[in-house]
């Protein structure tokens, strides 16, 4: 399949661009410059922009502009260009590739959507999304307006992803960078535990929904597991060499689980906990 990969030179898009590669598939990058991605054309394309889609079978939208290290927050000071940006761009993208004729679109959402939620309460696609948060408000924003095109399109699908992690692109600090130096520097490292899924898994749910026999939902869940930082900072200071204690466990009784049965049942299987130590050795 011809796949056009929006952010591409992103934490997020560029491992799923490369996974996307090696699962066969015909990648072009659409972003400002070239990305270091052997095997992957490349379209000139800015947030915004309505890019050429000719002869691409499916679109994936992960691009997002934010301030640097920040999604929630990610708008700054600057909120109206926060929506211009994400909003606008990507409401401007999904309709070129209407206008294009694109069979399938992809969309990167976020759990944001979801906003504060009772403790416990598990994640599902079926709930009434409540984000608290504009970045939230902007995915959720995008995510209607393409559902509202869906019928213009084989497929369109939104993913609300999760924390993803993985391999970043060149010359590009991995997610838990900081993190890492603080610990490493002996600095006081508050407690905390979240859901993640791995890049490559996020990719793997790309995959399975494009190849979908019947056309797929409209939202999936994408996640893999809970993860402590007491268990990500102890296995990092394992492979570093580090006699440092990583804080104490956190208190997961309030964190809300994402639900994944329905993305699952498109055959998705992603790694678990136990991979973290790998997972780890190949992004630092």
């Amino acid at each position: 399949m011809r796949v056009a990969v929006t952010g591409a030179s992103g934490l997020v898009g560029h491992p799923v661009a490369a996974g996307l590669l090696r699962r066969g598939h015909e990648v072009t990058t659409l972003c400002r410059a070239p990305v270091p991605l052997p095997g992957a054309g490349h379209r000139a394309y800015t947030l915004g922009d309505r890019p050429d889609l000719s002869g691409i079978d499916a679109l994936v939208h992960a691009a997002f502009s934010h301030v640097p290290g920040k999604y929630r927050g990610g708008e700054g000071d600057d909120p109206q260009g926060f929506l211009r940006s994400n909003l606008d761009g990507s409401l401007a993208l999904f309709d070129a590739a209407r206008q294009a004729s694109v069979p399938h679109v992809v969309f990167l959402s976020s759990r944001a959507v979801y906003g504060p939620n009772p403790p416990g309460t598990s994640l599902h696609e079926e709930m009434t999304p409540r984000p608290d948060t504009l970045y939230g408000e902007v995915k959720l924003a995008a995510e209607e307006a393409l559902a509202a095109m869906a019928a213009d399109f084989e497929s369109a699908v939104s993913l609300r992803a999760t924390g993803v992690y993985g391999p970043p692109p060149p010359a590009r600090a991995h997610k838990w960078a900081d993190l890492f130096k603080a610990f490493a520097r002996g600095d006081e490292v508050a407690p905390r535990a979240g859901t993640e899924v791995h890049a490559d898994d996020l990719c793997a749910a790309i995959d399975r929904v494009l190849g979908a026999r019947d056309r797929p939902a409209p939202l999936y869940n994408v996640s893999a597991y809970v993860l402590d930082r007491h268990d990500l900072l102890a296995c990092y200071a394992r492979i570093a060499g580090l006699s440092i204690a990583p804080p104490p466990r956190a208190d997961t009784t309030s964190l809300n689980a994402m639900s994944t049965q329905r993305l699952r049942q498109l055959g998705w299987q992603p790694r678990g906990a136990e991979t973290l130590k790998r997972d780890l050795r190949a992004m630092l």
